[in-house]
């Protein structure tokens, strides 16, 4: 360590948002930047624990102890090449990942204020890139071949480890351009989609091969491949099938997402065509991080009011003594989108979507207690309240997804990230394409 007292002497300092009148009128990344000395300051805190359960944490195993240390001590190129030995694309990461890290972090269990290692982890990859640290690798071709269906962060983790290993690789997608759930699910605001571009134009020049409008059936694969990597996510959103769902009005979280996306990057739609909360109070049922996201979304768009509610109970603030360490802590988590303006209610059950000729007009909702099951499992749901109704011209429903089920496949087929899971991390998805890459390496040189 450069300065091994530096966590005592420098508090953690966050690059924070753009000012919230500024944000919500554009899609541009709502984070900031540190300067250089600031950061560099910030990457000193980090104590170089004897056991480092940011280490532990991370689904990459991302060694956040060297590459912090060399980040301090002004090294970038050396802070980029060990970030990137275990991290494919630490730009994506270093914005939207939750940062396992930072909830293990010695300095968070002891005093709530961890390393910023997802900032420090965004920076370096940026410098990397201005810099020229990401040069160009020309992988000697061992005359495999090896197919990837889907290029979302796990599909595209396994194409580039797998390219990297010396096969010719080509990631078949059924979208008009790769990312998957990065591109088309999360929001401009949160990852600009020329971060995505920027990499796919590394991996492009590396050799590896995309193929866009490719609706692919996991039972009828392309021929020609010694392998396959399924990497189709979990595109099955979780609905809520009530009386009045097929009111004008009541949409998927990702009908609101993707579409905005696309309309970004310059496609155009019809007025009926369009998922719009523009002039509308809208509802987000659900409390996780697409729902976020459909609330900065609404913002952005113009919303009149917006409201989310969550059936769960409201977690506790800073602390939750009922999920210690090593759980992840379980605690109220407030976005930028909800600094934006947003109404949160919790305990709260969806009865019936109300409206008026054909139109969405309100939610019955009500609220709900949750009681310990005595047979054990899920806890009782039990009516905590009167019935009432909450206005809305919208609704988004966002859920989560449903974890597919896949046919009994061939030995040379492999399942990673989500379609492997159910919906999960981004970071855990990539930590997946990884380990599914050594899978199928392991497989072919045993074919041998």
């Amino acid at each position: 360590m450069g300065n091994p007292k530096a966590f005592l002497t420098v508090p953690r300092k966050e690059a924070g948002y753009r000012p919230i009148n500024d944000r919500i009128h554009d899609f541009g990344e709502v984070e900031q930047t540190l300067n250089t000395k600031d950061r560099q300051e910030q990457a000193s805190r980090c104590m170089d624990c004897g056991v480092p359960f940011c280490h532990w944490a991370c689904p990459l195993g991302n060694k956040d102890p060297e590459w912090n240390d060399a980040l301090y001590r002004g090294e970038w190129e050396m802070a980029y090449k060990l970030l990137k030995k275990t991290n494919d694309f630490p730009e994506f990461t270093g914005r939207i990942c939750p940062a396992l890290c930072e909830k293990s972090c010695v300095l968070y269990l002891s005093e709530g204020a961890p390393v910023t290692n997802r900032e420090n982890e965004c920076a370096i990859a940026e410098r990397a890139y201005q810099e020229g640290y990401v040069t160009i690798e020309h992988p000697v071709r061992n005359g495999k071949r090896v197919a990837v269906i889907g290029a979302g962060p796990a599909g595209l983790a396994a194409a580039n480890q797998l390219n990297y290993m010396g096969y010719e690789v080509t990631v078949f997608d059924r979208n008009e351009a790769a990312g998957g759930l990065l591109r088309y699910g999360i929001p401009n605001f949160k990852l600009n989609k020329g971060v995505i571009d920027r990499r796919i134009h590394v991996m492009e020049q590396e050799g590896v091969h995309f193929e866009y409008g490719q609706d692919i059936d996991p039972t009828k694969l392309p021929a020609g491949f010694d392998a396959y990597v399924l990497a189709t996510g979990t595109p099955q959103a979780r609905d809520l099938n009530i009386p009045g769902r097929e009111l004008k009005g009541v949409h998927l979280a990702l009908e609101l997402l993707s579409q905005q996306n696309r309309v970004l990057a310059g496609r155009t739609y019809s007025d009926d065509e369009r998922v719009t909360a523009q002039g509308k109070h809208v509802l987000v049922i659900g409390g996780g991080d697409t729902g976020s996201d459909c609330i900065g979304t609404s913002h952005r768009q113009g919303a009149l009011s917006v409201t989310q509610i969550e059936i769960m109970p409201k977690p506790p603030v800073g602390h939750n003594p009922a999920t210690p360490w090593p759980n992840w802590p379980v605690v109220l988590k407030t976005t930028s989108s909800h600094e934006e303006g947003c109404t949160r209610r919790w305990n709260i059950n969806t009865l019936e979507f109300i409206g008026k000729k054909g139109k969405l007009t309100g939610v019955k909702v009500q609220p709900i207690d949750w009681k310990p099951n005595p047979a054990g499992g899920r806890p009782i749901m039990v009516e905590a309240g009167p019935v009432e109704v909450i206005p809305a011209d919208i609704v988004f429903l966002a859920m989560g997804f449903i974890k597919p089920q896949h046919p009994e496949l061939p030995a040379n087929v492999f399942v990673a990230g989500d379609a492997a899971s159910g919906a999960s991390l981004v970071v855990r998805a990539i930590a997946s394409g990884r380990k599914t890459a050594a899978a199928v390496d392991a497989f072919l040189r045993k074919e041998n």
